[in-house]
């Protein structure tokens, strides 16, 4: 804890390096359907793994039905 002044100051750096060479992107604009991409691999891994796809399932038909679909 005593050294995260370091280590921020390193991850400025690091952040100004990255944009003045024209790269990187604001911060928060992740597209919707990517983050849920990344999401849903680890989702079907641990409904399998936990043995909980009938639970995934029923929450997924009741989203479904408060959408109205």
């Amino acid at each position: 804890m005593a050294d995260s002044t370091g280590r921020t100051a390193l991850r400025t750096r690091g952040r100004e390096a990255t944009t003045a060479l024209g790269g990187g992107r604001p911060a928060g604009t992740r597209h919707p359907l990517i983050a849920v991409a990344m999401v849903l691999p680890l989702v079907f891994l641990l409904a399998v793994v936990f043995g909980g796809w009938e639970a995934v399932v029923t929450q997924a038909s009741s989203v479904v039905g408060m959408l109205g679909r």
